[in-house]
This record gives C-alpha cells, structure tokens and sequence, in this order.
C-alpha cells in the first residue's frame, strides 16, 4: 500500500466557490455590459453619475447631447427597469410557450371529452322520461320563415384585370374571357 506524505499534497487546499455566487467585485461586473449598445452603455453610465451625484441632471444632459427634460424621461425609464429588475423571480422552471400550448391542449381535449360525457348523459336521461330527441338545427338565420336567397357569385377581379389588359392592349387570356361570359 502507497502511502502519501503531508509534503506531497498542496500547502493550500481552495474551498470550492458556491455556485451562483460572484467571488468579488470583479467577478460581479464581469458580464454588464454584454449586449448592449455602446449609446446604451454612455447612457447608463450618466444616469448612474448622475444617481450618485458625480454629475449634475443637466450636465449628464449636456454630454449625452439630450435636452433635460428628455434625460430626465430616460431616466425615469432606467429607475423602472431597475425596479423590474428588482422583484423577486419566481422559483422553479419557467413555462415555455410550447409547454404552455401543450397544457392548453390537453385541457382543451379535457374539456371535449367532459361535454360529450355530458351530452350523452343528456340523451340518455331523455330517452329514460320519453322525450324524442331535438330536431337538427337549420343552417343559417331565416328571416319571417322565407328562405335566403343565394348570392350569385361574381368575378369582380377578374373583370378588374380584363379593363386593365383591355387598356394596356393586351389580348385576354381565354380562361378569363370564358369566366367573363359566364359571369
């Protein structure tokens, strides 16, 4: 058996670092501006002066080329954000859209096989006292009991296209003249 001296392991053992946890103030800022814009960078860097009272609102203003009551919208903007920002997250996994469709889905199925279960509770409570099962409903609305007339189709497009071929002179295809006749 191979035994292992004090002298042969490291003089200095590192504790693991926690996991989500920054090691110091460098690490914290590491990956801020990620992402960003430079302009976006410029702007937040102001209104942070401007927050912890390097700068003045109306020198901030100067610098970032804005009038002061814009700088100040923007910074009411960026206090907003920083709010969002700042309410606790919600533990666990959050839903995706596709997980989210796909329990709409099964509640939807859900809920179809509920109302024929219902449906067919109906029929049979009907058939059990002797009521004759309701007559299929009619398509559509009648008006005073007369019927809807059908409405005659028409080709209002292509008969737009044969004033415009017949403007720029051009022959009109047979498909069209034949569709015009009947129309």
């Amino acid at each position: 058996m191979k035994e292992t001296s004090p002298a042969a392991l490291p003089s200095t053992t590192k504790t693991p670092a926690r996991a989500g946890r920054p090691q110091g103030p460098r690490e914290m800022y590491r990956g801020l501006g990620e992402g960003a814009s430079t302009e976006a960078k410029r702007l937040t860097a102001a209104i942070l002066e401007v927050l912890a009272g390097a700068r003045t609102p109306t020198e901030a203003a100067q610098v970032l080329a804005l009038s002061l009551p814009r700088y100040y919208l923007l910074e009411a903007r960026a206090l907003q954000g920083m709010l969002v920002a700042c309410e606790p997250r919600s533990l666990g996994r959050a839903p995706s859209s596709e997980s989210a469709l796909a329990a709409l889905r099964r509640e939807c199925e859900q809920l179809r096989r509920e109302c024929s279960r219902q449906q067919a509770l109906v029929r049979a409570a009907q058939r059990a006292i002797g009521l004759a099962p309701p007559a299929p409903a009619a398509r559509g609305p009648q008006r005073d009991g007369k019927k809807r007339r059908r409405r005659r189709p028409t080709a209002r497009a292509l008969k737009a296209a044969a004033r415009l071929t017949e403007e720029s002179g051009q022959a009109a295809a047979p498909a069209t003249t034949t569709a015009l006749d009947n129309a």
